[in-house]
């Protein structure tokens, strides 16, 4: 059955008391202005996740928001993707042919797209070309959802001559940013706490999904939820298990997906299939995009929700974690370490040993794992959920507009 449309009145019990007024309050100075975003895929991974949530309660509160999705062939993802890998530090080997691809993609795109609003969210490097060949009447943003606080030179410097032609620029911590001419703002991405993926469920839904999943609920259940990735560390989380079970008996669970725009996800889960071999207790699970019930259910079943990214945009899924009321490890990597408070929220590590050891902890000391749990739902309600992103995007929006 699929979902209503969202109000934003559908908040009020959720949010902190006042959130829903102020943002009526905002909207009534961008009432009947535009906005559009862009991004590369319609599903799989978190922009696009938050762009269906965003999109009905922009359009509730009297914005004229669009979605439109770039198209491209596998050779301009597959440039795409070392663009995105290189910006996060990783050395990748960028020909004249592959930028061609992608310059040629953009203006193939910003012909076909209508791209004409008020203010227009381009996000990450997919798109990040479009203005480079579209008619502009509207306020320009690049939306960053990665950390470019160490790129790899060349990418940077060929991306950057775009860049600077926007009016503005949004990343989601101050050290992913770079040094740029234009306006540059901080909006932490969120979760929406009334989406099939967070809402509230039942120890009987719970229960139904995971026997479908065949997942039992014998022992402690470790969980880390991401598409297949490198920079995820999945084998290092699949290591960190193996450390664990020598001396507390667990489950892992790996659950995630690929995504349209990541033509390496398919390699990366063939190689995590392979070190799971052989353990009954490591369940790897490929879920489809629309699988956020099941995601749902895992994380109110588990015991500790594993991140353990050694590079990272924002990491949504620890919040989503904490707003199950789990205490979340995570890697020391991107928005994780603005999510996890540590030792009162969850644990950030550095090292496999170091996930180890804060499992078992954790594990044996069930107590201060309740309390965690119950400290790190608190601080997603007041930081991360979808109310306050609307504000600070309409906060901007009346910025850009006057």
């Amino acid at each position: 059955m699929p979902e209503r449309p969202l109000r934003l009145d559908d908040y009020r019990q959720v949010v902190p008391s006042n959130t829903i007024d102020l943002i009526y309050r905002l909207a009534e100075r961008v009432q009947g202005r535009s906005l559009l975003h862009v991004n590369s895929t319609r599903v799989g991974g978190g922009v696009a996740e938050m762009l269906h949530r965003y999109i009905p309660l922009f359009q509730d509160i009297g914005v004229e928001a669009g979605w439109e999705v770039i198209s491209g062939s596998d050779a301009f993802f597959r440039v795409t993707k070392s663009f995105h890998n290189a910006l996060q530090g990783q050395e990748q080997v960028f020909t004249e042919e592959m930028l061609r691809t992608y310059l040629e993609v953009n203006r193939e795109n910003a012909a076909r797209l209508d791209l004409a609003a008020d203010v227009v969210m381009i996000h990450d490097p997919q798109p990040a070309a479009l203005i480079e060949y579209a008619s502009r009447k509207g306020k320009w943003i690049w939306r960053c959802h990665i950390d470019i606080s160490r790129p790899q030179r060349r990418a940077w410097n060929f991306l950057r001559q775009f860049i600077v032609k926007y009016d503005a620029a949004i990343f989601s911590l101050p050290k992913f940013s770079q040094r740029l001419p234009i306006p540059q703002y901080l909006i932490y991405p969120s979760i929406d706490p009334l989406s099939e993926k967070n809402r509230d469920l039942t120890g009987e839904e719970v229960n139904a999904i995971l026997d479908r999943l065949n997942i039992p609920r014998d022992k402690p259940i470790l969980l880390q939820v991401s598409r297949f990735d490198r920079f995820k560390d999945p084998i290092g989380v699949i290591n960190a298990y193996r450390i664990v079970k020598k001396y507390d008996d667990c489950r892992l669970v790996l659950a995630g997906g690929t995504a349209d725009d990541d033509p390496e996800g398919a390699q990366v889960l063939s190689e995590v299939m392979e070190a799971a071999a052989g353990d009954p207790n490591i369940h790897v699970l490929l879920l489809p995009p629309t699988a956020d019930l099941e995601i749902n259910a895992l994380q109110r079943a588990a015991t500790i929700i594993l991140q353990k990214s050694i590079r990272e945009g924002f990491g949504l899924t620890v919040a989503e974690g904490m707003w199950k009321g789990k205490p979340v490890i995570g890697g020391f990597a991107g928005g994780i370490t603005v999510q996890i408070i540590y030792g009162v929220t969850g644990y950030t590590v550095n090292s496999v040993e170091g996930c180890a050891f804060r499992i078992r902890y954790l594990l044996n000391n069930p107590e201060v794992a309740r309390q965690m749990g119950e400290n790190a739902r608190e601080y997603v309600r007041q930081n991360f959920l979808i109310t306050r992103d609307l504000i600070d995007h309409l906060a901007l929006m009346v910025s850009l507009l006057g």
